[in-house]
């Protein structure tokens, strides 16, 4: 029986990464995007990928995602639930409530709703359960600065994570977290030689490293049996700043 995976934000960066290793290893992968000409030049000619473009702050068009998913193969192993946004940089003071909001529709309800979809199919199933992987960050653990949006929200998911690996266990639904710093995409092309905001309120290039390791971890997580379960793990640049005081 073929599995089957879910990758949000597939057209471009990690989820392109991700896309691209689950259909190598012979996974049936629904690639969803806001854009159909990205996702389609991951597919290429791959008979076992399915195009969806979807926005995954509309409950209607994530419902309609995870129909596609149904029709298609009538099941769902693993979600990698990806898509997400760095939004506007403000402090709590500065930043738009407006803002605040977008920032929250995309990184969490986003992220919630297709969780919620996955959940579903993957209790009603047979054989049941699946495996859901929701893509963290660094700033799940120490926010930079006037990243108050982004860093809320990436403190949020961790507590999504848990209650949804809480709450799958009865069902064999596993969920984890992988939280990245500086994997090489286009969001962080300046980070090596513009630099990246610190702490002390410095500019300082930080390093990055190969995003195909992030599909390697990943790898890691899905082909675990559904009886284990890796609940957070963190990948990133060896000499990024993150590990210390500043």
């Amino acid at each position: 029986m073929t599995k089957v995976a879910v990758v949000t934000g597939a057209g471009t960066g990690i989820g392109r990464q991700v896309a691209r290793a689950l259909l190598d290893d012979g996974y049936g992968v629904a690639l969803a995007g806001r854009r159909r000409e990205p996702l389609q030049e991951v597919a290429g000619e791959r008979a076992e990928a399915l195009v969806v473009p979807a926005d995954v702050t509309d409950a209607d068009s994530v419902a309609a995602l995870f129909d596609a998913v149904r029709q298609r193969w009538g099941r769902v192993d693993v979600l990698f639930n990806n898509a997400g946004t760095t939004g506007t940089r403000g402090s709590v003071d500065t930043l738009p409530v407006e803002d605040w909001k977008a920032i929250v529709d995309v990184n969490l309800t986003g992220m919630f709703l297709c969780a919620q979809q996955a959940v579903r199919m993957m209790k009603e199933q047979s054989p049941r359960g699946g495996r859901i992987i929701n893509n963290g960050s660094i700033s799940a653990h120490t926010p930079r600065p006037e990243t108050v949006g982004y860093a809320a929200t990436k403190h949020a998911l961790t507590g999504l994570t848990k209650s949804i690996a809480l709450d799958g266990r009865p069902h064999d639904i596993a969920c984890g977290q992988i939280d990245i710093g500086n994997a090489a995409t286009e969001l962080t092309s300046g980070f090596s030689d513009v630099g990246m905001p610190q702490a002390d309120g410095s500019l300082v290039p930080e390093p990055t490293f190969d995003a195909a390791h992030v599909a390697d971890a990943v790898r890691t997580m899905v082909n675990l049996p559904l009886s284990a379960n890796v609940p957070f793990l963190t990948i990133m640049a060896n000499g990024m700043p993150f590990l210390g005081r500043g």
